[in-house]
């Protein structure tokens, strides 16, 4: 079996008076970030994992924020495409594993949603995605709670 690991990272600026989606779920918070797209992070850095394990380049090559077709998308159009796209070079994905960098909201009674959400959108296992998350212990921009960030490993294989 041949089998290949992508990385993904993604971030967003949080702002006042914008929504907050994670992992294709409405987060409720008092920021929200701000993104050409619905910047749902975690779905951008699993995006860029799938596409990067396939040598595929980058979500921002295939889906760039200079198109007017992608203002305001939602992010799960865009993790079922690049599902598609890692297809028509015959891999399926195997598993993701994915961190989310936040000092708030606290995440963890909205991650079976995530996992289930993106589970679905993808048609794998919901026991084939797997998200964390974690604060910075209020370093850096994430602690500062000005921004938001997501890491992703994704395991792909040859169908």
């Amino acid at each position: 079996m041949i089998i290949r690991v992508g990385l993904g990272y993604d971030v967003h600026s949080l702002a006042e008076g914008e929504s907050l989606w994670i992992g294709g779920i409405l987060v409720p918070h008092t920021k929200g970030t701000v993104a050409h797209s619905d910047g749902d992070v975690l779905i951008h850095a699993i995006c860029d994992a799938m596409l990067g394990a396939a040598k595929l380049r980058d979500i921002g090559y295939h889906f760039p924020d200079t198109s007017s077709d992608f203002k305001n998308v939602d992010s799960k159009i865009l993790l079922r495409r690049c599902k598609e796209l890692i297809a028509e070079k015959g891999y399926e994905i195997g598993n993701i594993d994915a961190t989310i960098a936040a000092q708030k909201p606290k995440l963890k009674d909205f991650i079976p949603a995530m996992e289930d959400k993106m589970a679905e959108v993808l048609d794998i296992e919901a026991d084939a995605v797997s998200v964390k998350a974690t604060t910075t212990e209020k370093l850096g921009f994430e602690g500062r709670q000005e921004g938001i960030s997501a890491y992703a490993v994704v395991l792909i294989q040859k169908t």
